[in-house]
């Protein structure tokens, strides 16, 4: 495992553990949970096609800030490592946690157009215009995609 690959797992079991109990109202944290995948989902489908604006739209408030345009903000992201999932072929679920009312961490994995196999850890918030991405943790996992 690299270097890059040990600090991303010690980074990702350290913020696990951190993270409260899913205790938190189950019953609305499984409808939110389904309102916040789709935004990851629709987010990443931006990116796939390469639509700045759409994908900026899922983005939270502080990028709008940050960001002049979503041509900008498609830039970094794109220069910032991200390639894997805009290049992704399909994506799936894993667990997440409830961080508070307003705050989710959700797994994801990625198979990749290199036929690897990436793992994401999205965070989450909801804002006034609804669940919206406020960053994303990627890594490269050691498993290959079918």
């Amino acid at each position: 495992m690299s270097a890059l690959g040990h600090w991303y797992r010690l980074g990702l079991t350290l913020l696990l553990m951190l993270l409260p109990d899913a205790a938190l109202a189950q019953s609305q944290a499984a409808v939110a949970e389904e309102e916040w995948q789709l935004v990851i989902t629709s987010q990443v489908q931006a990116f796939r096609d390469r639509d700045a604006a759409e994908a900026m739209r899922y983005a939270a408030a502080a990028f709008h800030t940050r960001f002049a345009t979503p041509e900008e903000f498609f830039i970094v992201i794109m220069g910032s490592g991200y390639a894997p999932i805009m290049d992704s072929r399909s994506h799936s679920f894993g667990a997440f946690r409830m961080i508070d009312e307003n705050t989710v961490a959700q797994q994801v994995r990625f198979s990749g157009g290199d036929q690897k196999v990436y793992e994401a850890i999205y965070v989450l918030g909801r804002e006034e215009a609804g669940w919206r991405v406020q960053g994303v943790q990627l890594a490269r996992t050691a498993a290959l995609g079918v």
